[in-house]
This record gives C-alpha cells, sequence and structure tokens, in this order.
C-alpha cells in the first residue's frame, strides 16, 4: 500500500513558477515509476509527466516539454513536478499517482496506476 499527499499548489500570474510535491508512505516506493496528472474542470483527467522507478527516465505532454520538470527521490520519498513559465491553461488539479502495473517502467496511461494522492490545486491568471 502506497498513501500519497500532494502539496504546494497556489495562485500564480502567467509566467510565473510553482512547484508541486508529492510524499508517499511505504517501503515499495522506489520500485513504481511515478506520474503526475492534472483535471481541469468540465475535462477528463490527463496525463502530465512521468519517471521511472530509478528516475533515469522522464515523459512529458507535449504542451508542458521545456517548461516543467518531474523528478524524484528515493531516499526521501519524494516527487516533484517543478512548473515553469505557467499559463491559463495550466490551471487544474493536479494529482500524483504511482504506476502499480509499469514494473518500474514509466508510462503514461492511466489505467497503469493504482495509487492516487488527494490532488493540489494549481491556478493561473492571465
Amino acid at each position: 500500500q502506497v498513501q500519497l499527499v500532494e502539496s504546494g499548489g497556489g495562485l500564480v500570474q502567467a509566467g510565473g513558477s510553482l512547484r508541486v510535491s508529492c510524499a508517499a508512505s511505504g517501503r515499495t516506493f522506489r520500485s513504481y515509476a511515478m506520474g503526475w496528472f492534472r483535471q481541469a474542470p468540465g475535462k477528463e483527467r490527463e496525463f502530465v509527466a512521468a519517471i521511472n522507478w530509478s528516475g533515469s527516465s522522464t515523459s512529458y505532454k507535449e504542451s508542458v516539454k521545456g517548461r516543467f520538470t518531474i523528478s524524484r527521490d528515493n531516499a526521501k520519498n519524494t516527487v516533484t513536478l517543478q512548473m515553469n513559465s505557467l499559463k491559463p491553461e495550466d490551471t487544474a488539479v493536479y494529482y500524483c499517482a504511482a504506476a502499480l502495473y509499469s514494473l518500474g517502467r514509466l508510462t503514461e496511461g492511466i489505467n497503469d496506476y493504482g495509487y492516487w494522492g488527494q490532488g493540489t490545486q494549481v491556478t493561473v491568471s492571465a
């Protein structure tokens, strides 16, 4: 069992930066690939970024490439999403998730993720 708790969301102006973090409980954290997803009002939850178990491989939604960076610290059981050059269309609830079914390999498939945090709101004003 892995419990995930996000933090660090908030309100920022367009062009600004935010860092959202996810703290995980459980000794098996380092065996899972991790991902960040987001859900805007009236829209489906969508993939944002993923990282494999060791942190050696990452993947991003096309629209956030070059602006967002995902990283993890297996010693501290944390995964972080650094978001720069934020745009109003980045406004959403951001969720941290652990991939149960990918054997540690990074995956963009939402169905591969079995543990989810409660989400943290990110609002970008124009």
